[in-house]
């Protein structure tokens, strides 16, 4: 155990440092099986954070995403965030001005991410897979840079789907309707 520990980290030290070293804008931590995201890597990473366009976390076992986190990276354009345990973002992702992507699929979000709403440059969300059954459809129709918004394999109730149809100037991607079973 403890040496599969051992590899994982040493797998995340040499991706920070490759990203560092060759000065990249993208750092790629999918699949490190990370529980949370190290602080160490901010101190590793404080000369070129500023560099930085986009991350993945994808397919890990991350149960939150600090403030500290989105406050280091205010540059992010892209951020994937698939595959993960997360149910809700900090309130600081307001403060990502460049962002154009959020992958959040697959996850336990229970809702809409009301600060992405808040997002202006937004114009890709993705929350396929999680357990989102409202939505919030004037925040979302007033979300100008928004092209298209994947809601695949969530439980939204019809109400939710008649309501936000009309209102929406983007793509929506809903999983068909389950047609109601005859008693």
């Amino acid at each position: 155990m403890q040496k599969r520990m051992g590899e994982a980290v040493a797998r995340v030290a040499r991706k920070v440092n490759d990203t560092v070293e060759n000065k990249t804008d993208s750092l790629d931590l999918a699949n490190c099986k990370l529980i949370t995201f190290p602080v160490g890597i901010y101190k590793a990473m404080r000369s070129v954070t500023e560099g930085i366009h986009r991350i993945s976390l994808a397919n890990n076992e991350l149960k939150s995403i600090t403030s500290r986190f989105v406050t280091t990276f205010s540059q992010l354009r892209e951020l994937n965030l698939a595959g993960n345990y997360l149910h809700r973002l900090p309130e600081e992702v307001t403060s990502l001005l460049h962002l154009r992507a959020i992958d959040l699929s697959r996850n336990r979000f229970r809702r809409f991410p009301e600060p992405l709403a808040a997002v202006t440059t937004l114009e890709t969300i993705d929350l396929e897979e999680n357990e989102i059954t409202e939505v919030p459809a004037e925040k979302l129709a007033s979300m100008a840079s928004l092209r298209s918004l994947n809601l695949r394999a969530n439980p939204v109730g019809p109400e939710a789907r008649l309501l936000i149809r009309p209102l929406v100037p983007f793509d929506l991607l809903l999983s068909p309707e389950e047609p109601n079973p005859k008693p």
